[in-house]
């Protein structure tokens, strides 16, 4: 069994390759790719018949590794990934957008990939607030986001956003609560859902938000077929409402247009993960030069 130490030499723990693919990726790596680099650096130990390794000596083979294979640019965010990990520098990722657009999946894969273990939907937060608060008191809280027109009163596509927005503001309430709880405590944290609009986030300066979106009504209609064979989510009734849901997806991107908060269209899930940390490692970059 080979050990990991750290660079004092104080904590030991079995060295993983899979909590090494874990962190290869995290800097762009196909998970095929990273594991052959994790199973080398492996293999490279053991012909070494080394006992105990530090986390810098792996951290240097698997640079060496990925140049190996050409992957220079992976490399160099493998050591940016790296050094952030020993600076402990807490981030939150939030992830708005209408429903069926792929939030939750998104959030998922990039909580792997960051090793970040809190994971929270704004849908869970409303719902602790319907326990707490009765329909009487604020109606447009117990219902579903695009059919909270039918508690403001208002119908049209105006009374479809008046009723969102009612009910983003009260949900925004609690989302804020968590965020200054995260700042406070100083923990990693994705935080994804419909209610998590620009303008009603309380954000700081390591929160990176994101709207992520769908190209057309067809596109999401399919999203939704594809989302009901895994869920117990009925497809019908989301595509009884689609137009409403198309309604306030124009709306969450017009106010992410408002505040600079990027929007990036879900086409592919790769794709979309690669595209949100690309952006954090940048701005984190930048932020950590100055």
């Amino acid at each position: 069994m080979i050990l990991v130490t750290d660079s004092e030499r104080k904590i030991k723990l079995p060295f993983s390759r899979g909590i090494l693919t874990r962190s290869i990726t995290l800097a762009g790596v196909d998970v095929g790719i990273a594991y052959i680099i994790a199973t080398e650096v492996q293999k490279d130990l053991e012909s070494k018949r080394a006992r105990t390794v530090t986390t810098e000596e792996i951290r240097e083979l698997t640079y060496r590794k990925l140049l190996e294979h050409g992957l220079k640019d992976a490399a160099r965010s493998y050591l940016f990934w790296r050094r952030l990990r020993r600076m402990k520098v807490p981030i939150t990722v939030l992830l708005g957008g209408t429903t069926g657009v792929g939030k939750s999946t998104i959030g998922t894969e990039l909580a792997f990939r960051l090793g970040i273990r809190s994971v929270i939907g704004t849908d869970t937060i409303r719902e602790v607030m319907r326990r707490i608060i009765a329909p009487e008191l604020l109606p447009a809280l117990h219902t579903s986001s695009f059919l909270a027109w039918k508690a403001v009163g208002n119908s049209g596509e105006r009374g479809i956003i008046d009723g969102f927005e009612n009910q983003v503001q009260h949900v925004s309430v609690g989302v804020n609560a968590v965020l200054e709880r995260a700042h406070k405590e100083g923990f990693n944290a994705i935080l994804e859902g419909i209610h998590l609009v620009p303008g009603y986030i309380r954000l700081d300066s390591r929160d990176f938000m994101y709207v992520i979106t769908v190209g057309s009504k067809k596109e999401l209609e399919a999203r939704f077929y594809e989302r009901s064979r895994y869920s117990k989510r009925p497809a019908d009734y989301y595509l009884e409402h689609i137009d409403e849901i198309m309604a306030i997806q124009d709306f969450i991107v017009r106010k992410a247009r408002e505040k600079g908060i990027p929007v990036i269209r879900n086409m592919e899930l790769e794709a979309t993960v690669v595209t949100i940390m690309d952006d954090i490692m940048k701005r984190l970059m930048e932020e950590l030069e100055d």
